[in-house]
C-alpha cells in the first residue's frame, strides 16, 4: 500500500494528478429526449435528413421569380396564391407572378427570391385579384433559407462527448429524434464527518454546528449528471469511518468533508490510507490546504476540508473538473479566467495560491474587482455575496490598487 506523500504539492500539480485518474465512464444508456438535459452523448448523432428539409422563406412577404424584376424599376406582379405555414403553395410561379408567403414556409416552384412585406405594396384589382408592386431589385436567393443549411443529411449533428442543453436538445428534436444514447450518470457517495455536526432542524448545543457542507455539495452536484447517495453525518470514530468508506466504495466517486487535517480527531486520512490509496493530502492553496485525494477500490476519493468556503473552493477547483472528465464530456472546456483591475491593495504570502471572494463589476467600460472584507474559510456570507474568485498566483507578493488581477467569474466554470 502506497505511503502518504507528506509534502505540499502545487495546485496545478494536484489538478494534473487528479485528471490522470478521472477516466470517462464506459457505461451508457438510452434516455428519452425529454430527460436528456444535462446528459452527455455516448455516440455521434448523424442527421437522417436535411435541416431544413425544404428551401423556405426567412421573411413574411412575397415569393417570386427574379426574372419578373426590372432593374430597380417598379413592377406589378399578379398574386396567384398563398404559401402559408402548414399549407404550402403547390403550383408554379412564373414571370410576372407572385405568391404571398409566411416565414418558414417552403418556397414554391419557379420562385427564387422573397421580397419582404414592407418592401412592397399590395393593392386590390377587381374583386378577387390583387397586384403587388415591387420597386426594390433584390438579388436572387434573398431571404431564402436553403435545404440542409443547418444540417445536411449524413453529417454529424452532434459529437460524442457533447453535453446536452437547450440548443442541442432542440437540434435533436428538429431531426425527429425521441431517444438518445448517453453516458450513465456518475454515482457519487458523500458524507460529512465530525462529532460537532448536527442535522439541520435540530437545536444546537454548545460547541455544535449545523452540517451545511452536504447541502453545499448536493447543490453543486445537481449541476452535473450525477446520482447522489448521501450517507449523512459520520461521527469521529475509526470503525464508523471504515464502514462508511466500505459502503461509499460502491460509487464512482466518494466526497467527504472534515477529518483530513492534523487534529487529534481527524481520522479520515488515516482510514483512507488503511482502506485504499492516498495520493496527496496537502495543497499550496488558501482556503483548502488540507485536501486529500486518493482511491478506495475503484472509486476516486476526495477528502475536502471541514470549513464550508474551503469545501466550495476545493470542489470548484479540483472535484468539478474530475467529474466532468468522468462524465465523458469531450473536449473538457477550459476554466474561464479574465483580468480585472483591483479596486484596492491586497497583501499576500508567497508560495501559495489564494482564491479570494470578490465582486466583479464594470466601471467606465473596464472590469473591476473588489475583494470582500471577510475572507475566513468559515464565512459563508461572503461567499454568498461574491460573484467571482480573485486569484492570486503563487509568485504574487502584493497587489496594489489598480493592478490587473486574475478573476474566475462564477457561473462560467467549465461550461456547466
Amino acid at each position: 500500500m502506497p505511503a502518504i506523500k507528506p509534502h505540499v504539492i502545487l495546485t496545478e500539480e494536484a489538478k494534473v494528478s487528479i485528471l490522470k485518474k478521472a477516466k470517462p465512464l464506459e457505461a451508457w444508456q438510452w434516455v428519452s429526449l425529454s430527460d436528456a438535459n444535462g446528459r452527455v452523448l455516448s455516440t455521434d448523432v448523424i442527421a437522417s435528413h436535411d435541416v431544413p428539409m425544404h428551401n423556405n422563406s426567412a421573411m413574411d412577404g412575397f415569393a417570386l421569380a427574379s426574372i419578373s424584376l426590372s432593374d430597380g424599376k417598379e413592377v406589378s406582379l399578379k398574386i396567384i396564391g398563398q404559401s402559408l405555414a402548414g399549407h404550402p403553395y403547390k403550383g408554379n410561379v412564373g414571370n410576372g407572378q407572385a405568391v404571398v408567403i409566411t416565414t418558414g414556409t417552403p418556397i414554391p416552384h419557379g420562385a427564387d427570391m422573397v421580397v419582404p412585406k414592407e418592401a412592397a405594396r399590395l393593392e386590390a384589382c377587381h374583386e378577387k385579384n390583387h397586384i403587388v408592386y415591387v420597386k426594390d431589385n433584390p438579388n436572387p436567393g434573398q431571404h431564402i433559407r436553403y435545404s440542409g443549411e443547418d444540417l445536411a443529411v449524413g453529417s454529424v449533428a452532434l459529437c460524442a462527448g457533447t453535453k446536452l442543453g437547450a440548443a442541442q436538445i432542440g437540434l435533436l428534436a428538429s431531426l425527429g429524434i425521441s431517444e438518445v444514447k448517453v453516458k450513465r450518470k456518475i454515482r457519487v457517495a458523500l458524507f460529512s464527518t465530525g462529532d460537532e455536526l448536527v442535522p439541520i432542524g435540530r437545536p444546537l448545543a454548545l460547541g455544535e454546528v449545523h452540517d451545511s457542507n452536504r447541502y453545499i455539495l448536493r447543490s453543486l452536484l445537481s449541476q452535473l449528471p450525477c446520482d447522489i447517495r448521501d450517507l449523512g453525518i459520520i461521527k469521529d470514530d475509526p470503525q464508523a469511518l471504515h464502514d462508511a468508506l466500505d459502503e461509499a466504495a460502491l460509487a464512482d466517486v466518494i466526497i467527504t468533508t472534515g477529518g483530513v487535517s492534523v487534529g487529534e480527531a481527524d481520522y479520515v486520512k488515516k482510514a483512507l490510507s488503511q482502506k485504499g490509496e492516498v495520493d496527496f493530502w496537502k495543497i499550496n492553496i488558501k482556503p483548502g490546504r488540507p485536501m486529500a485525494f486518493g482511491q478506495v477500490g475503484s472509486a476516486l476519493f476526495f477528502g475536502l476540508p471541514g470549513n464550508p468556503v474551503a469545501v466550495m473552493v476545493c470542489f470548484l477547483q479540483f472535484v468539478k473538473s474530475a467529474l466532468i472528465s468522468i462524465s465523458g464530456v469531450s473536449p473538457i472546456p477550459e476554466r474561464l479566467t479574465i483580468k480585472a483591475l483591483s479596486d484596492c491593495g491586497i497583501p499576500k504570502k508567497t508560495d501559495r495560491r489564494e482564491y479570494l471572494r470578490g465582486v466583479l463589476s464594470q466601471k467606465n467600460g473596464e472590469l473591476h474587482v473588489q475583494p470582500l472584507p471577510y475572507q475566513g474559510s468559515g464565512v459563508l456570507s461572503s461567499m454568498s455575496a461574491a460573484n467571482c474568485f480573485l486569484v492570486l498566483p503563487e509568485d504574487c507578493k502584493k497587489v496594489h490598487p489598480g493592478d490587473p488581477v486574475l478573476v474566475e467569474p462564477f457561473g462560467f466554470q467549465f461550461g456547466f
